[in-house]
Parts: C-alpha cells; sequence; structure tokens
C-alpha cells in the first residue's frame, strides 16, 4: 500500500521541479532581453533554453554537496538555489553581481552554494570536481561534487583523465553530460565516431546512465541512482539528451539547422511534457500552471530591473578579487612612466 504522506510528497516534488523549470526559462529569455538591450558584460551568452531536464539532476544533489558548470550553466547554478538578481547583475558586469561584475555570465561562482566556478573553456572545470571528491572522501563527509558539461566536452582528454581519477580512487563524484546534440554549429555525430557516451564512461569504470532530458522526472529518477551509488564510493556518469533551442550563443541564428530539424527538437520540450504530466495526474490544472509561470515571469522581471539598475564597478576596483590582497596594487603606466622621467 502507498504510504500518503510519501505519495503527497512526490507530488510537491514533482510541482517543484516544474515550478523551477519554468523560473529557468523565464530567467534565460531575460538574459537574452539583457544581450538586445546592449546591458551584458561582453558579447558571448549561451543560453539553456531547451536543456531544463537538467532539474532532475539539481533535485538529486543534496545540501553541501558542490558542483561546477560550463559556459551554458546558468540553469544548473538557479536550480541550487542562487539568486536571480546577483545572477543577473553578473552577467550585467554590475557590482552587485556575484563575482563583483567580473565574471560575466560565463565565469559565475559562489562557493557557500557549492558552486566551484563556471568555465568559458570546454571541459575546463570538469577535473575541479575530482579534487573537491578527494577532499570529501578523505574527510568521509558524505558529499558528492559534480562536473556538468555539455557534449562538445566529450572530445576533450581533460574529461578522461578526471574519469579515470575518479573511477581508480573511488571518489563521490558525478559527470553529467547534458547532450544538446551540437558543439557551437557541428553536430555531435560529426565530431564523434561513436556518441554512446554511456559506454565511454563505463569503460573507465563509472556507474552509467542515459535519461531523455524532456521528461524530468525520469531524469530525477536516474540521477537518484547514481548519486547514491557516488556516496557509497561509486562514483558515475550521466548523459541527459537535450535539445538547444536556440544557437550555440545569442548571437548564432543557427543556420546550420534547418527549421524541420528545429521544430522536431522544440517538441522535446521538457516544460511542455512537465506540465501535461502534471494536468493528466491531476496534480495540478492549467489555471494553476498558468498562475505559476505568471509568477515565474514576474519574479524575473523585478530581478533584470534590480540588477540592471545596480551601479557599475569602480574602476578603483579593477585588480581587486584578481591578486592576493596582501600583493601591492598594479602600477598605472603613467605613473610609473611620470615618475621614471621625473626621476
Amino acid at each position: 500500500m502507498n504510504n500518503p504522506s510519501s505519495t503527497a510528497a512526490r507530488n510537491t516534488a514533482a510541482l517543484d521541479r516544474y515550478r523551477t523549470m519554468r523560473r529557468i526559462r523565464s530567467f534565460e529569455e531575460r538574459v537574452g532581453e539583457l544581450f538586445l538591450r546592449g546591458e551584458s558584460a561582453g558579447s558571448m551568452l549561451h543560453l539553456s533554453i531547451g536543456e531544463e531536464g537538467v532539474v532532475g539532476v539539481t533535485d538529486a544533489m543534496a545540501q553541501g554537496d558542490s558542483f561546477t558548470t560550463h559556459h551554458r550553466g546558468h540553469g544548473v547554478f538557479l536550480a541550487r538555489g542562487a539568486d536571480p538578481v546577483r545572477m543577473l547583475a553578473e552577467i550585467a558586469g554590475r557590482e552587485d553581481g556575484y563575482c563583483r561584475g567580473k565574471g560575466g555570465s560565463m565565469h559565475i561562482a559562489d562557493r557557500a552554494l557549492g558552486h566551484l566556478g563556471a568555465n568559458a573553456i570546454v571541459g575546463g572545470g570538469i577535473p575541479h570536481v575530482v579534487g573537491a571528491g578527494l577532499s570529501y572522501r578523505n574527510q568521509a563527509s558524505g558529499q558528492v561534487s559534480a562536473a556538468f558539461f555539455g557534449d562538445g566536452a566529450m572530445q576533450q582528454g581533460i574529461l578522461y583523465e578526471a574519469m579515470n581519477m575518479a573511477a581508480l580512487w573511488r571518489l563521490p563524484v558525478v559527470f553529467c553530460c547534458i547532450n544538446n546534440q551540437y558543439g557551437m554549429g557541428t553536430r555531435i555525430d560529426r565530431a564523434a565516431a561513436s556518441v554512446d557516451f554511456v559506454a565511454r564512461a563505463e569503460a573507465f569504470g563509472l556507474a552509467g546512465v542515459s535519461a531523455d532530458g524532456a521528461d524530468v522526472e525520469a531524469v530525477y529518477a536516474a540521477a537518484q541512482d547514481v548519486f547514491a551509488g557516488a556516496r557509497a564510493g561509486r562514483p558515475g556518469f550521466i548523459e541527459v539528451s537535450a535539445y538547444r533551442f536556440h544557437g550555440h550563443a545569442r548571437m548564432d541564428k543557427s543556420p546550420y539547422r534547418t527549421a524541420e530539424e528545429e521544430a522536431e527538437g522544440r517538441r522535446r520540450d521538457p516544460l511542455a511534457r512537465a506540465r501535461d504530466r502534471l494536468i493528466a495526474e491531476g496534480l495540478a490544472d492549467a489555471v494553476d500552471l498558468d498562475r505559476l509561470d505568471a509568477e515565474a515571469g514576474a519574479e524575473m522581471d523585478r530581478a533584470l530591473a534590480q540588477a540592471t539598475g545596480a551601479p557599475l564597478p569602480p574602476l578603483a576596483s579593477m585588480f581587486e578579487d584578481v591578486y592576493d590582497p596582501t600583493t601591492p596594487a598594479p602600477e598605472p603606466l603613467r605613473h610609473r612612466l611620470a615618475r621614471i622621467l621625473n626621476a
């Protein structure tokens, strides 16, 4: 017999996952707006719209677990508790951002939430979780460290070194590949002779599983098993199969994909599927979900307005948080020239 309280908890969790996915979608739409308004720091922004099913992985993580993300990692960080105001402020290059506006979209970090750093280098953040996992194992802390990356990183040697070390040392580590089918403008089957990513991971001794990223509940079920194994000393690998709705970066109109392919890919919308499931199972009705959608949109509108109203970092702070605090501040070139000329 089902336990009514546990059933209610599962139902609440499913609705919460939908809410998180909707918040991510709304957030990414505001990031795109920020770019079109010319108010983003830098010229490159990578949206995770279409990849919201990764919430099934972040929900399987526990309090105290750490993670790294890639250049398309806004959604993962938001799902792990990030403040959208501080995130948008960082992406806008504002002083109130997570890294005081110096990291921008691709280098956000916050150790207080377990975020060991995003990285714009493909695969660049993956080895960090091996170090974290080694620390967790030696301290018997019960924590897990997870690396989130795209299918483009599956061709990077650093991933294989990291997977080998994690398996060899039985570290509490999970590797999560969000396979959106494209590395920039190259379809994955044109970049790799074999696209069986799980088999690659298993060859290193990892517990591997693939999940349909359009079904957040299937992703969650798979991720629960992998994280449980990692805590017991068997590191794992999860492939979340998704479809990137937009181009590689915000300015990329993806001319390398046909309209028919994009239409088919967008039919695998994880938000639409989760919404249909909630209604079909009687966990929410369309009115409830419309209200939830509107709340998420309003929240992100407020966050965008607050973030863009924050001050820019003062010029004097340019070298702060870059060097050791005891290091003398760099001398401006004009001051150095004046000193030399006046000597």
